[in-house]
């Protein structure tokens, strides 16, 4: 089979490399997955130039944790009736060598879920990493139901998801943060109430007027580290930061103010929810899905052939949603 690989970290032209693998065949409890989709994230760009902790995990590593194709062998234990389902695909690189950057994956059939009819193949490649943060953010500690939430970076593959989800799950209102028009035309029409556009607007002092002062009850953050001071000041007392990312490790907090005011702050990695909170996110990402009420938001679509430009391209920062590559067999 195609895949493509490196063995070695750092820069995408360097070490990112295609060639040719053994078919994988499915043991006791796996399914076999045909990929057609492999969803690139910013995770997987920073574990392949070596931003994360550590040395490579592996020797050789096939990279990407989303994907979406369809079951065409099961091993032992697994129905035969689950052969042709459509499927989406979570942490599939996660702690495992072989990633979805392939023509044929192995991997625990929990990990392989259905995809409703109606739902494109490509959007089913965003679903393990973005649609799933962006879902526990808003579900954590009891949900959004009659809050006022601002979603940072309303326009980006998390923050688009995040910001229909707030709406669809109750939230009184929703305000999305943004860096350029286009971008906040995205936001709006995932359903935010107002857009501030923080390159052109102070931030904080936007919000408050937007909330006659009052703060807001959840921010859910892409990157803490570069807005950490303003978060301080758009939360109400007792308001929750919920972050998922930082572009700055290590951070400073102003801790007199936190203390001060009783805001919290939480913290996840999507890769490693507890099952009930996992399970919680994808019994109501799949009711979502099967109703069809969300937007799924794709920048680009590229060929297996060009991951070293995409990879490229999701480093840059610049896209406003998902990149997805297809798999051709």
């Amino acid at each position: 089979m195609k895949a493509a690989y490196y063995q070695q970290q750092g820069a995408a032209l360097e070490v990112l490399k295609l060639g040719h693998w053994p078919e994988p065949n499915p043991g006791p409890g796996e399914v076999r997955v045909r990929m057609l989709w492999s969803g690139v994230n910013p995770s997987d760009v920073k574990s392949r130039a070596g931003l994360r902790r550590g040395p490579m995990p592996f020797p050789t590593v096939i990279p990407h944790s989303d994907g979406m194709g369809v079951i065409d062998q099961v091993g032992a234990g697994v129905a035969a009736s689950r052969l042709g389902e459509r499927v989406w695909l979570w942490n599939a690189g996660w702690g495992r060598p072989h990633g979805t950057a392939c023509q044929w994956i192995c991997l625990p059939q929990e990990q392989a879920v259905l995809l409703p009819d109606g739902v494109d193949d490509a959007a089913g490649a965003c679903l393990g990493i973005p649609a799933l943060t962006a879902m526990h953010a808003v579900l954590m500690d009891g949900g959004v139901t009659g809050q006022t939430v601002l979603v940072a970076g309303g326009a980006g593959a998390v923050g688009h998801y995040a910001v229909q989800m707030a709406v669809q799950l109750g939230a009184a209102r929703v305000i999305a943060s943004a860096s350029t028009p286009a971008k906040a035309e995205l936001a709006r029409a995932a359903g935010a109430d107002e857009v501030v556009m923080y390159k052109s607007e102070p931030l904080a002092e936007r919000v408050a007027e937007l909330t006659a002062g009052r703060g807001v009850d959840r921010i859910i953050e892409v990157d803490l580290g570069a807005n950490a001071q303003a978060d301080v000041q758009m939360l109400r007392p007792g308001g929750q930061c919920v972050a998922y990312g930082s572009s700055v490790t290590p951070m400073q907090l102003p801790f007199f103010p936190l203390i001060s005011r009783n805001l919290q702050l939480k913290f996840f990695i999507v890769y490693s929810l507890a099952q009930a909170d996992r399970e919680l996110a994808h019994s109501v990402l799949q009711r979502m899905l099967e109703r069809g009420v969300l937007q799924h938001n794709i920048a680009a679509r590229l060929k297996l052939d060009d991951i070293v430009q995409a990879h490229e391209q999701v480093e840059q920062g610049s896209l406003s949603g998902n990149l997805v590559l297809q798999i051709d067999h």
